[in-house]
Parts: structure tokens; sequence; C-alpha cells
């Protein structure tokens, strides 16, 4: 109970810090554009793109319905490339001659640029989510691929043949040895992946999509609305914090495991 005051005074001092500094960023960045010495036509201002984001998520719903189109495809990008990454991981593992005959190609494919091969997965996927989705699921894919299969052939051995000793069934030795102990090493993998799956989805919906975060950066700088720009790479970033720290969280749920 002792340590409960001081965390709690540590966290207060926290956000008083970071809210002097944006406080004092943004107030600079407004004062500086008053002063024209920032052109706002090239970086925005401040209470320009407060009012944007004040009009798009509260006096209007056309911004929510944009980031729900966009947060949709990097939750499917994300899980669909997560689930295929640990699955061929424990393939990996299981049959290291299916990861020596399975390298070269892999490597290949990891290779080529999947932000460059965007207007293949728009017109075999179309217009839609699918083809965002496909893109980020190639971007997750291969980052989580390599932090699952290292965190999987590092669990500890002697414990996997002791529970084959008590006779454990293959979801047991899943569940209560390998998942556990593979987490913190695979869990650096996810949220890279998480990342990476939403470039992924937002940088196909700069080049063509019918809906998204990304469609609408595109729109907002070909129309040199900088403020508009600066408000939804803002809402982007609040995004990616929010979906990294609620990865966290499942992260030290698992590690209760251990």
């Amino acid at each position: 109970m002792s340590q409960n005051p001081n965390a709690y005074c540590g966290f207060l001092l926290m956000l008083i810090a970071h809210t002097i500094l944006l406080v004092g960023f943004l107030g600079s960045w407004e004062y500086a554009t008053a002063l024209g010495m920032i052109d706002p036509t090239f970086f925005g201002r401040p209470s320009q793109i407060g009012s944007f984001l004040v009009d798009g998520f509260v006096h209007g719903t056309k911004l929510w319905w944009e980031l729900a189109w966009t947060f949709a495809g990097t939750i499917c990008a994300f899980l669909l490339g997560s689930i295929a990454a640990i699955i061929t991981g424990f393939m990996f593992v299981s049959s290291p001659w299916l990861e020596r005959f399975l390298s070269p190609y892999l490597s290949a494919l990891n290779a080529m640029p999947r932000i460059a091969l965007a207007p293949l997965f728009i017109l075999w996927f179309g217009l839609g989510l699918g083809s965002k989705v496909a893109v980020g699921v190639t971007l997750t894919y291969f980052v989580v691929l390599a932090s699952a299969t290292a965190g999987i052939r590092g669990v500890s051995q002697d414990h996997v043949v002791l529970m084959n000793t008590l006779g454990a069934k293959p979801y047991q030795l899943f569940w209560r040895i390998t998942l556990p102990n593979a987490v913190p090493v695979m869990f650096s993998g996810l949220r890279l992946g998480l990342i990476y799956a939403l470039l992924g989805v937002v940088g196909t919906e700069i080049i063509a999509s019918q809906h998204g975060i990304g469609q609408q950066l595109s729109y907002f700088a070909s129309m040199f609305n900088m403020s508009g720009v600066m408000g939804l790479l803002f809402v982007l970033a609040m995004v990616a914090s929010v979906i990294n720290l609620a990865l966290s969280r499942v992260e030290d749920f698992l590690r209760r495991w251990q």
C-alpha cells in the first residue's frame, strides 16, 4: 500500500510534464504562425487544427466513420498477419527442414516493397477494405514471424520434456508452457507488426480508396488544407498509441501465466 501514493505521484508528475511540453510546443507554434515566422499554408496552425478536429468529431460524424474504416482495416490486417505468422513459427520450430526449405522464398517475398505493390492489390481486391487489409497483412506477417519463431524456439526444452513425461496434451503444452514463455519476445514483434499494419492500411488508402483516414489525408493535401492534414496525422498518432497501450495490457495479462 505504501507504494501506491508514490506511483500516483509519479504518474501525476509525468502527466503534468507532458502537458507543459505540449502546451509549450503548441503555443510556440501558434505564436510563430501569428508573427509570420511559420507559413500556415505549409504547416497549418494549431487553432485551425483544433477547429478542424472539433468540427469533424464533435459537430459531425464524418471523421468518426473514416477513422472506423481505417481502424477496422488495421485490426483485421494485424490479426490475420499475426495469426498466420505465429502458426508459421510453430511449424518452423516443429519442422526445421521446412524453415530451411521456405527461407529463400520468404526472404525474396519480404524484400519486395509491398507499398509499391499496392496498386496490384487494389487491382486484385478492389478499392474496398480488402486491398488495404491485404497490404497490411503482408507487412505484419514478416515482422511478427521473426519474433514468433525466436520466442517459440527460446522456450525451455526441459519444461517441454517434463510436460510430455507427465502426459500433457498438445493444447496443454501450448497454453501452459509454450505461449507464456514466448510472450516477451513475441510481443516485441507484435507491437512493431501493429504499426506496420497501420502503415500498410493508411498507405494504401492514400493511393486509392473509397474511405479511410488515408483517403482523407490525400484529399486535404490536394486541397492544400494543411490544418486538416496535421489534424489527421495527430489522430493517427493517437490511435497507434491507444492500440499499442491495449496490446501492452494484453502482454501484462499473459505474463501472469509465467
